[in-house]
């Protein structure tokens, strides 16, 4: 099985492992050190080796901060994980204070005046490392920045090992553009700037660029790595070599030289006296204190790959919309398995996790998860990134909701996709809190919107049901997903934190709104949705986008209160669930596919249960 339920820290990392920390600060005169969550490549999901906020704090979350002092200590999370890192950390150890309210900025402006706290400028960007600057010196503090990070010389030789996992070709017939024409685009944008060259640290962004595939990042296909793109093409991949396998350099071809990692600093070297554009929210600091001390003049831009590789091809599509396909149909024999034995016996989460992921396996194409299941029971269904351990597990209650959040790594696509069941009879205020929910995302799933809106202008239409009656939910409402790349992606999203990317044809984002009640119950439906140009509307002369349903699987209907809902949302529910059966309904078994007819039929009157057993 690739999931595990074992816990990778516990809390006692922080008693153990703060005083060690303390004692290489110390040897460097560090009143202070910054523990951030991103890593050298500014990852969300991190290799083991890299993951030094768990390793310092024992806090595994996506999202995170820790600064260690000489006699205090904080880890900084967001809504998402407060009852996580209450559970993960040594409170005695570190103080837990909000990422979002205050953060690190407002703990260093109480670091004491000629407090010197350092940090490592691999692991920073630089628009972080600014309002941290200011911070401190507000505090009459000052950052410097260290040649060995602490935690590294701390954790020794029990450090992992980096990842070395072998970097292959994928094949065009997947990625749908030769390498070479890629870097030809990208190159012309790279002009455009009147630079002669860009620096290319993200991981998805190599893979997208080069045609290659790797696997050192968990639950992603992905190379860490570094590029040097010229603006006529031609580039130099640093690559550990023990990564390189036979057929890399003749499929990079001879425009493209492949170097060691040690050769990175000479190359920024040559640089000097060049224009260089480097992504101030993609790469660290470090990138860009080196080409400044070699002379080059630093251009601040978007990574020229993000929006190219952003907007999918029609091969990209055409392979995501299979993926999904293939992906349905076994989350719709999971489903149905909930609906029969999972009703009469209702499972814990790991079996639920292990099941899923068995249907998937069965496809004989599934490379990896997209992302550990979220297989959440009862009140877990209330921690919208929780992830069940051994003892964490819990059994799903009768009058329960279960709450699976998922998704597969294929060759032709990355899927995500959350659907949220009733064990047993729900409770009046489940269906109509889902209902609501249910709202929020066929609202923007039938969205007409013209070119050049982003996703902060829609994400209303996804809360305005939850708002009228007083409820909302803290996290966004979509995030872009990549074709066998990574789960979450940008530079598109929907949420309310304000965004300049416009939606364009070809992006791929989630459509996912959710209510969670503490201690009790959570609630999210999650569909991926690609953009596509739409027929005009109207007399209007307006250039109009709308989306179009990737993923395909039921929704329970027994959690679904039909008084609450318009004619043209009941219309808009039932037709996505007849697509459901003219897609999923052949690629399934007949017993299956018989279930799959039922709970995919017209809503009915209000009481019925079409999702129980038969």
């Amino acid at each position: 099985m690739r999931q595990t339920f074992d816990e990778s820290t516990d809390p006692g990392f922080g008693p153990r492992h703060v005083p060690l920390i303390r004692a290489a600060m110390a040897r460097q005169g560090l009143d202070g050190f910054l523990v951030p969550h991103e890593d050298e490549h500014q990852n969300e999901y991190l290799p083991a080796a890299n993951d030094r906020l768990a390793w310092a704090s024992g806090f595994t979350g996506s999202a995170g901060a820790g600064v260690i002092l000489k006699d205090r200590a904080a880890v900084f999370v967001d809504g998402r994980y407060t009852l996580q890192v209450r559970d993960q950390v040594d409170q005695g150890v570190f103080e837990i204070r909000d990422l979002v309210e205050g953060g690190v900025p407002a703990y260093l402006e109480t670091a004491g005046k000629g407090a010197v706290i350092g940090y490592d400028a691999r692991l920073h960007s630089p628009q972080a490392l600014d309002g941290l600057k200011a911070a401190a010196a507000k505090a009459g503090a000052a950052l410097k920045p260290v040649a060995i990070n602490p935690i590294d010389e701390a954790w020794g030789a029990e450090r992992p090992a980096q990842p070395a996992a072998p970097v292959v070709p994928h094949p065009v017939k997947y990625a749908g553009e030769e390498s070479a024409s890629k870097r030809a685009r990208v190159g012309s944008a790279i002009a455009a700037f009147g630079a002669e060259a860009a620096v290319i640290t993200a991981p998805a962004s190599i893979a997208w660029l080069f045609n290659i595939r790797g696997g050192d990042v968990i639950r992603s296909p992905l190379p860490l790595s570094q590029a040097v793109l010229r603006a006529d093409g031609t580039a130099r991949l640093f690559l550990d070599p023990a990564k390189v396998t036979d057929e890399l350099p003749a499929w990079l071809g001879n425009q493209v030289s492949l170097e060691d990692p040690g050769a990175l600093d000479g190359a920024l070297a040559e640089l000097a006296g060049k224009k260089v554009v480097v992504d101030p929210s993609q790469s660290s600091a470090w990138y860009f204190d080196t080409l400044v001390a070699a002379g080059a003049e630093v251009v601040r831009a978007m990574d020229p790959c993000t929006l190219p590789r952003a907007c999918k091809n029609a091969v990209e599509i055409a392979g995501t919309i299979e993926a999904h396909r293939r992906d349905g149909a076994a989350l719709t024999r999971f489903l149905h398995w909930l609906a029969t034995e999972g009703q009469i016996n209702p499972p814990d989460e790991k079996e639920a996790v292990a099941k899923l992921e068995a249907f998937r396996e069965a496809t004989g194409l599934l490379k990896d998860l997209s992302f550990d299941t979220i297989g959440a029971a009862n009140g877990h269904g209330a921690l919208p990134h929780y992830r069940p351990t051994e003892r964490s597990n819990q059994r799903a209650a009768r009058g329960s909701l279960l709450l699976v959040d998922s998704g597969g790594q294929y060759l032709d696509g990355t899927t995500d996709v959350t659907r949220t069941v009733a064990i047993g009879e729900p409770t009046a205020e489940m269906v109509t809190r889902n209902t609501l929910v249910l709202k929020g995302h066929l609202a923007i799933a039938r969205l007409r919107f013209p070119a050049g809106t982003t996703g902060s202008a829609i994400d209303a239409f996804a809360r305005a049901a939850l708002w009228s009656h007083g409820l909302d939910y803290d996290h966004g409402t979509g995030h872009g997903v990549g074709v066998y790349l990574g789960v979450h992606e940008g530079p598109q999203r929907i949420s309310k934190a304000p965004n300049t990317i416009a939606l364009q044809p070809g992006m791929i984002v989630s459509n996912e709104p959710g209510y969670y009640k503490d201690g009790e119950y959570g609630i999210r439906i999650e569909n991926l949705e690609v953009v596509m140009p739409a027929e005009a509307v109207g007399t209007g002369d307006r250039p109009m986008h709308r989306f179009q349903a990737l993923t395909l699987a039921p929704i329970d209907r027994r959690l679904v209160d039909k008084s609450l809902l318009s004619a043209e949302e009941i219309a808009q529910f039932d037709a996505y669930h007849a697509r459901v059966v003219a897609e999923i309904g052949p690629r399934v078994e007949p017993e299956v596919r018989a279930w799959l007819e039922e709970v995919c039929a017209p809503l009915r009157a209000v009481g019925s249960h079409p999702l129980a057993p038969t």
